[in-house]
């Protein structure tokens, strides 16, 4: 990737793609720029079929203190109205590939809905979660109040987003906002183990897993249940399925070819 400012992305190993937010000296304030580079860099990737998994991390000390406030502060009403973030976080929203999130430090606001659009969070113990937008008097505008109800239930939501709080890793995994707490020296390491585990998994039973488990949030369960058993019935067609069930009883390691 070339002429980057806001993040770094790396080579692909063992199918996955590294993207580290890189703006340490605003807490890796999710600026514009920056969210139009990690859109821009998911889109590239999903026509990548050597990319299987995505990492997400801001690094060992803070994960993402939240949007540039000096940059929203220079935006009126009408500057609001046309501002292209909600287009750029939309772009994110529908990366199809696995994203898996390695969270240290500070995951606030926007940072906090960044890690929210990951499939999969590994949290350092010294991670902090939390929407303080209410104490700038604003509200989440990047899906905190949909995806926060949506995983820590309504009451929990209203606690963070009206009170400001920050809530620690453990709670946070006690919410169900993040999968695992590690020690933050081995959070981008455990992270990068389950991106490359998930990489060598069958691509095409990985993305409409993906797509089933999400639209759970979003439909009735009859119709996510006709969902799943229409991917289900398409995966009989794939080369990836013959093979996963011709190396099980040959009691042998699988080799999968995303076809």
């Amino acid at each position: 990737m070339q002429d980057l400012q806001d993040i770094i992305v790396s080579d692909v190993s063992k199918g996955v793609l590294t993207i580290t937010l890189n703006r340490p000296e605003a807490y890796n304030a999710l600026r514009t720029n920056l969210l139009r580079e990690m859109a821009e860099v998911l889109e590239s990737a999903t026509q990548n079929d050597d990319v299987k998994t995505v990492l997400i991390t801001g690094g060992e000390k803070v994960f993402a203190a939240g949007a540039d406030i000096k940059e929203m502060a220079a935006l009126d009403a009408v500057g609001v109205m046309n501002d292209p973030r909600p287009t750029y976080w939309r772009r994110i929203a529908a990366f199809p590939k696995p994203m898996v999130a390695a969270v240290n430090g500070f995951c606030l606001g926007g940072g906090c809905e960044l890690m929210m659009h990951c499939d999969i969070v590994i949290a350092g113990d010294n991670a902090q979660f939390g929407q303080p937008e209410i104490n700038l008097g604003i509200i989440p505008g990047a899906g905190g109040t949909q995806r926060l109800v949506r995983t820590i239930g309504k009451s929990m939501a209203m606690q963070l987003v009206l009170s400001g709080e920050f809530i620690s890793a453990a709670q946070a995994r006690d919410f169900n906002l993040v999968s695992e707490v590690v020690i933050p020296e081995r959070t981008i390491e455990r992270a990068r183990q389950l991106a490359e585990k998930i990489a060598t998994k069958p691509p095409i039973a990985v993305r409409l897993a993906k797509e089933a488990i999400l639209r759970s949030y979003e439909t009735t369960l009859d119709s996510g249940l006709n969902l799943e058993r229409k991917a289900f019935t398409m995966l009989a067609a794939t080369e990836d399925r013959n093979e996963g069930i011709a190396a099980f009883m040959e009691k042998r390691k699988p080799n999968f070819t995303g076809k």
